[in-house]
């Protein structure tokens, strides 16, 4: 009954932190999914700050040879722009209140992945956004995530949640709360 009332009601909210919430926006940089979440946060008008890594590929390459000087080979070249790169990605990281860590299934996101391990290791809330067909290979990933979602409004409803209380519909349609399948309560204390 609360809970019918809430969806119903679009100005009453559950709860509300009253912060602004940091949200770092990590990994597949190749398709428009932060402009998805970024639209889905600004419509539900959720007090967030999204944050991103550069998400120019050449300008993440090219930073370091561009600004300190070019390199004669690929690996100081490649060490040059990474290290500049993870000035950026560090900070924001460390200032993150929630990281979602978007993998594709068309490259390999090595960087995604060490995002997620870095902000699990600083006790970072971790929501992991993923087609299903990948989701063997970033089970350890997934394992650490608080969340694992398939679709970038997903993580909006996620990120709604989290900060106001507000469930969306759910996304089955014969969905059914434990209580009306199993009644109320801890059957066997």
């Amino acid at each position: 009954m609360i809970r019918q009332l809430l969806r119903s009601a679009s100005p009453l909210r559950a709860f509300s932190t009253g912060r602004t919430w940091n949200v770092y926006l990590s990994g597949e940089i190749h398709s428009s999914w932060r402009e998805v979440i970024g639209a889905g946060v600004a419509k539900r008008g959720l007090p967030v700050t999204l944050t991103s890594p550069n998400t120019s590929h050449e300008d993440s390459d090219d930073c370091g040879a561009i600004i300190l000087g070019d390199e004669a080979v690929r690996p100081t070249y490649d060490n040059k722009g990474a290290r500049l790169n993870l000035i950026r990605t560090r900070t924001l990281l460390e200032d993150a209140d929630v990281v979602v860590v978007r993998f594709g299934d068309k490259y390999r996101q090595w960087n995604a992945a060490f995002d997620a391990g870095y902000a699990t290791a600083l006790g970072k809330p971790v929501v992991t956004l993923h087609p299903p067909g990948i989701s063997h290979m970033l089970k350890e990933v997934n394992a650490t995530a608080l969340a694992v979602c398939e679709e970038a409004e997903q993580v909006v409803a996620v990120l709604d949640y989290v900060i106001t209380g507000a469930l969306p519909a759910p996304r089955d349609a014969d969905f059914k709360p434990m209580m009306e399948r199993v009644g109320p309560g801890n059957p066997d204390p």
